[in-house]
């Protein structure tokens, strides 16, 4: 059995990001069990914290939650042409203390939705910078931007178009065949 942890860069409740990683959540095949991770309750890294009898305890937790993890799947929206903050914190969480990176050797996909016309490109291109700093393998192709999210949905939220399902399953199934690679 391989475990995906599904990462999603927004707290909004249902999330654009959270529904596209439930979708594709879906489209993995047998043997593959995903679990959502949750990233609102991590307080702000700082390493003065990051000390023998400081450390936070959501600190400890997540750090174990993540080596528990065969890989991530990380479904993120852009703001500011960037990851937002919450995300960039859970990352940083979870490749400390130096040394003792949690995302280490773990592949990773990413998929970047936006309501405009770019998908959340920025957003999509720093995160692998920042995941290529952490020593993870990312997949490579499909490159994974969702332009124009609201017009995929149908009213109860559900992404309903055809070409973008056949297109994410394309995406599970190279993320599938990376994962095996490790």
């Amino acid at each position: 059995m391989v475990k995906v942890g599904l990462i999603i860069g927004s707290l909004r409740e249902n999330s654009f990001s959270g529904l596209i990683a439930d979708k594709v959540a879906s489209l993995f095949p047998e043997g593959v069990q995903t679990e959502k991770i949750e990233l609102g309750h991590l307080p702000f890294y700082n390493q003065d914290l990051d000390t023998e009898g400081n450390v936070p305890e959501e600190y400890v937790a997540f750090r174990e939650e993540i080596k528990g993890f065969d890989a991530f799947l990380i479904v993120t929206p852009e703001y500011n042409r960037t990851i937002p903050a919450v995300l960039k914190n859970a990352l940083e969480v979870g490749s400390r203390p130096v040394g003792d990176n949690a995302w280490d050797h773990k592949p990773a996909a990413i998929i970047s939705q936006s309501p405009g016309n770019l998908g959340g490109f920025g957003a999509n291109h720093h995160l692998r910078q920042i995941l290529t700093g952490l020593n993870m393998p990312i997949l490579q192709q499909p490159e994974a931007y969702i332009s124009n999210i609201m017009n995929l949905l149908d009213d109860n939220g559900e992404l309903t178009n055809e070409g973008t399902v056949a297109f994410l399953q394309s995406f599970a199934d190279a993320f599938v065949a990376l994962i095996e690679k490790y």
